[in-house]
């Protein structure tokens, strides 16, 4: 199969999710023989204009005329089968979308910024979804939703509702891929027909090595942004309430509020933020720790990190929130109250207690990791989304 992949990749002070994932797609339909073809742009070009570049992001947002025509010599050229988009923010815009022709087109919602301004459904610390349940922009400029700013906020809000007007979502693009059915279901409340809506997860390639349970170091370990919505906050605050006999916390990641949390755990000696690492070495440190705390209090679409704990065989314990407790289901993993340290404390403490019950539940994941998140089972059912909307453009014309 001919696939013309689209990404705009984030900056790189903040390495994404998303780019993980577009890197990993792309190598996994390379190596089962598909001929692939990319089309990326990055926002570092952005930043490094100034305040040149933000204008001409904004400007972009909505409707880039360059890359519709970019987009547009490369299919005339190219003719893939598949034109399959991951990222449009802020440059490439959904305007690539109507240059694909005749091709059949696929968008992989890696966030809610179809119809959220942004993209994380949360505000003032608290999970908001007005935007997408009323069907209008109006809330995200009210309170500037992005960046703090009603008028950084004004470029997404009229891409929203530019495409959402000339029915871009539901005419101009042929399948949708959701990270997860919670996902799949408050996107439809959105306005868009459940019916193009597929959900394939995130994967992880390969099979890797891993440390048997029982030989595991006594830590624990949170990996991601540091940041409100991933609620490490409340993860230190449990530890802080556990006290000296909880198992050593191991910190992976940056953030905002990672120089606020460090000062206030200095003292403590069974806390340690490492900062900022390469996924060789975030695997290492996850496949040889007893849990992985993921005690975010927003909505996630599929965290990279899970698939990764799953794989390695390290269990997982998540907030009772969006998709996740779903996901924990599949390896009998621990599920705890979203923003209550106390609920995070005493499901972790008891869970860990139970070292036999603790080695079933890495058994547990690896059979998760192995039936739903596989390089495999995912390379399938990307597949079957494929021919799906080659099937549905047809019907179009």
């Amino acid at each position: 199969m001919r696939i013309l992949l689209i990404h705009n990749f984030y900056g790189s002070e903040a390495p994404s999710g998303e780019n993980r994932a577009f890197l990993l797609e792309k190598a996994m339909l390379e190596k089962n023989g598909h001929e692939v073809q990319t089309y990326t742009t990055h926002s570092d070009n952005l930043r490094k204009l100034g305040v040149l570049g933000n204008i001409t992001g904004a400007i972009m947002t909505p409707w880039n005329p360059m890359t519709y025509d970019r987009v547009r010599r490369i299919v005339k050229k190219f003719k893939p089968d598949i034109v399959h988009a991951h990222n449009t923010f802020p440059i490439i815009s959904p305007s690539i979308f109507y240059a694909a022709g005749d091709v059949a087109r696929v968008l992989t919602l890696h966030n809610y910024r179809l119809f959220c301004s942004a993209a994380i459904p949360m505000r003032n610390g608290v999970v908001c979804t007005n935007c997408i349940d009323k069907k209008s922009v109006f809330s995200s400029v009210q309170h500037g939703c992005y960046r703090g700013s009603g008028f950084a906020t004004l470029p997404i809000a009229a891409k929203i509702s530019l495409h959402r007007s000339i029915g871009t979502w539901n005419r101009a693009i042929d399948s949708f891929v959701a990270l997860s059915e919670f996902q799949k279901n408050l996107i439809s409340k959105g306005g868009i027909d459940p019916n193009f809506i597929q959900v394939k997860p995130n994967f992880f390639p390969g099979t890797p090595d891993r440390i048997p349970y029982s030989k595991r170091k006594n830590s624990v370990v949170f990996a991601g942004r540091i940041s409100e919505e991933k609620g490490i906050d409340i993860l230190i605050e449990a530890w802080k309430e556990w006290g000296p006999d909880a198992p050593y916390l191991e910190v992976l990641g940056d953030g905002p509020l990672k120089s606020k949390l460090e000062k206030n755990t200095k003292g403590i000696n069974n806390i340690s933020f490492l900062g900022k690492m390469d996924s060789s070495e975030a695997e290492k440190i996850i496949g040889n720790s007893r849990l992985l705390i993921l005690p975010s209090i927003w909505f996630e679409g599929f965290p990279m990190v899970v698939r990764e704990a799953l794989a390695l065989g390290t269990p997982i314990a998540v907030s009772n929130i969006g998709p996740l407790p779903t996901i924990a289901e599949l390896a009998n993993g621990v599920v705890f109250e979203p923003g209550n340290s106390k609920s995070l404390v005493e499901m972790v403490q008891s869970a860990l207690s139970d070292k036999k019950q603790m080695i079933e539940r890495a058994a547990a994941s690896i059979r998760a990791f192995e039936q739903n998140f596989s390089e495999t089972t995912n390379h399938n059912i990307l597949m079957n989304i494929y021919k799906s909307a080659i099937e549905k453009r047809r019907s179009r014309k």
